[in-house]
């Protein structure tokens, strides 16, 4: 069964990570999600969810305005030609719909079947907005707590420069 988003805040709380949680209509884009921008500070983030030619799943997690080159991105990261991972997927795996993908979700990868990527200009920001597991809500957590959580997930993240 996958994590809930009170067993989420539960884990976080347990690691010692503040967090602020805002919730709202959902989201399924950035675009919807600009609507929110005057109520919640800190840098925007989109995630994608990715596989490689050899089935390596991915999840890439970059400033909202980034622009991602899947064809370039592979030399960056390690990995082969890249596409998107189908919805079937993603919920076996990180246990979420499409339209909620965020690193928190990695709290449901307990096989550490996902590679992480966190993009280096993201990771300059102090305060950094994921979804809480579902679109509907906007959590904050700092930049260094967010790499806290997802080493205690059992992942190592890179942290590269995608855009």
């Amino acid at each position: 069964m996958p994590a809930t988003r009170d067993d989420l805040i539960a884990r976080l709380a347990e690691l010692g990570i503040e967090t602020t949680t805002k919730d709202h209509a959902p989201v399924y884009t950035v675009e919807e999600a600009r609507a929110l921008r005057g109520e919640i500070s800190g840098g925007h983030c989109k995630n994608l969810f990715l596989k490689d030619k050899k089935g390596v799943l991915w999840l890439v997690v970059t400033l909202e305005d980034a622009q991602v080159d899947l064809k370039a991105l592979p030399q960056k990261i390690g990995s082969g030609r890249l596409s998107f991972g189908k919805g079937e997927l993603l919920a076996e795996v990180l246990g979420i719909e499409p339209g909620s993908v965020t690193p928190f979700s990695l709290i449901n990868d307990t096989e550490q079947k996902v590679k992480v990527v966190l993009d280096a200009a993201m990771m300059a920001h102090e305060v950094l907005n994921y979804h809480p597991l579902k679109n509907d809500a906007t959590t904050s957590v700092s930049s260094q707590d967010l790499l806290k959580f997802v080493q205690s997930c059992g992942h190592a993240p890179q942290i590269v420069a995608v855009a």
